[in-house]
């Protein structure tokens, strides 16, 4: 287990060290005034503790993610460990600080108002778009996946649960964010904890063996390693728990409840490294519980790849009923409770770009009603098809954001390789994995390899090419500003 404790060990040092960092380089001052109390409206502004707001954010970040993508990313074996450690510390963690922090800075706006600040409109009208799509895609798994998980749990047919998770979903997105979100998320979120702490403590007692990262580390252990290369199909696979885009529409939720600025290392770069703490159990959980990756993968192909079936096994086993009970309810919470928050994210881009006031009851649910009847229509779909579009839809959103974070960066004369090296990165993967993916183009590897580092490196291109064009002449000036009398020839 030398591994997977040395990457726990990773996780929480690069929240000190590395967040630290990050910290400094945005520059968060406990001297401004925030959203949420300038623009207090006792709805959407809501005042609230650090503690409250960091187990709201880790709640709605998680959902299944960290648990059902780190048991499937464990499929490849231990490489995945290092996805989850670094792309958390590295990209993930700096994703969800930045996308918070810029929306407390601008007043507590919605992802897409952010993204349109520093890549234009033509970005800022696309993400109204394809971020409300996202959202209605992910509250469409999160009603079909814990509603699958509650009639196994109690067979009252999925259509009685679907309707139940809907009628929740309707109070939470339109009460006051303190009313129901503000008063037991906390207690999920504990109990979402708890869950991963007590299968933490069923392996370190039950002497599972969990297979070295080295030498194994870069090892494709998946039974399909042809059709599943660990580039680009892992980077998708494990999203929540190292980067999600989905987080960036969550931010700004927690954004304009803050109420100081130094708190946003502690809300959303620390939310993401517990969400990779979680990632990393559940993850060793599914190499180790069946006896290694190999057995793991037997296991997922005899039940068609259902994680959920997985989370059961582990969890009865591992924390005995009791336990196992209070675990699925944190399985089942996750899920619900980031579903809600997309469909409240959903309701606040709408509303933020239509300029309506969500005070009167009566504008919440003319923009509330449309959202969750498209939403309905989604879950007809098959789950598995939503799964996968929603696993890549969110990653090309992650990757927009971060480079919107590294233009403003840029624009700051900040620190922008923090950014601009995972936003590369994940160029890479989103535009490599839609071309040889089952359900995208379907290429051959090679060809697909290839093709996504051509496009990867003209992104790259236009971001020198932006620079020199609109930050360097800045520079320039700034240069001739400090040091007049500078002769032209120089």
């Amino acid at each position: 287990m030398i591994s997977f404790l040395l990457s726990i060990a990773a996780l929480i040092a690069g929240y000190f060290l590395y967040g630290s960092l990050v910290e400094r380089i945005f520059g968060a001052d406990a001297g401004r005034t925030t959203p949420a109390i300038s623009m207090q409206d006792g709805v959407d502004y809501v005042p609230m503790k650090w503690g409250r707001i960091f187990l709201i954010q880790f709640l709605n970040i998680a959902g299944l993610g960290p648990i059902f993508g780190a048991v499937a990313g464990a499929m490849w074996g231990p490489v995945a460990f290092f996805w989850i450690v670094f792309g958390c510390i590295f990209a993930g963690a700096v994703h969800d600080y930045f996308s918070g922090m810029l929306s407390v800075r601008h007043g507590g706006k919605s992802i897409p108002e952010i993204v349109g600040l520093y890549l234009g409109n033509g970005f800022r009208q696309f993400m109204r778009v394809f971020t409300v799509l996202l959202m209605l895609l992910v509250g469409a798994v999160f009603v079909v996946g814990p509603a699958g998980i509650l009639n196994g749990m109690a067979s009252l047919g999925l259509p009685f649960w679907i309707s139940l998770i809907f009628i929740y979903y309707v109070l939470a997105t339109m009460l006051p964010v303190d009313k129901i979100i503000g008063k037991i998320y906390p207690v999920f979120g504990l109990s979402l904890l708890f869950m991963a702490v007590g299968i933490f403590a069923g392996l370190l007692a039950g002497g599972f063996k969990i297979p070295e990262a080295i030498p194994l580390g870069f090892v494709n252990m998946h039974n399909e390693p042809g059709k599943f290369p660990v580039f680009p199909m892992l980077f998708i696979t494990i999203a929540c728990g190292a980067i999600s885009g989905f987080h960036s529409t969550q931010s700004p939720l927690m954004a304009r409840c803050i109420t100081n600025e130094k708190l946003g290392r502690r809300v959303f770069y620390g939310a993401m490294v517990a969400e990779g703490v979680v990632a990393l159990i559940w993850a060793a959980a599914g190499m180790a519980f069946f006896g290694g990756p190999g057995q793991l993968n037997t296991v997922m192909a005899a039940h068609q790849g259902n994680a959920a079936w997985v989370v059961n096994e582990i969890s009865n086993s591992l924390l005995g009923k009791a336990g196992g009970i209070l675990a699925l309810l944190g399985v089942v919470a996750a899920p619900i409770t980031s579903g809600d928050t997309a469909f409240r994210s959903a309701r606040l881009i709408v509303a933020d770009f239509l300029k309506y006031a969500q005070g009167p009851v009566r504008n919440r649910l003319m923009v509330t009603i449309p959202l969750f009847v498209a939403g309905f229509i989604i879950t007809r779909v098959d789950f598995a098809i939503i799964w996968r579009y929603m696993a890549w839809s969110n990653q090309t959103l992650a990757t927009i954001v971060l480079w919107a974070i590294t233009v403003y960066l840029v624009k700051e004369r900040k620190a922008f390789l923090i950014t601009l090296i995972p936003s590369v990165f994940m160029t890479a993967v989103i535009s490599t994995y839609i071309l040889v993916a089952p359900e995208g183009l379907q290429l051959p590897l090679n060809t697909g390899l290839i093709s996504g580092f051509l496009f990867t490196s003209l992104v790259l291109a236009w971001f020198l090419v932006y620079i020199r064009r609109n930050i360097l002449p800045g520079m320039t000036a700034a240069v001739e500003i400090v040091r007049p009398g500078r002769r032209e020839d120089q």
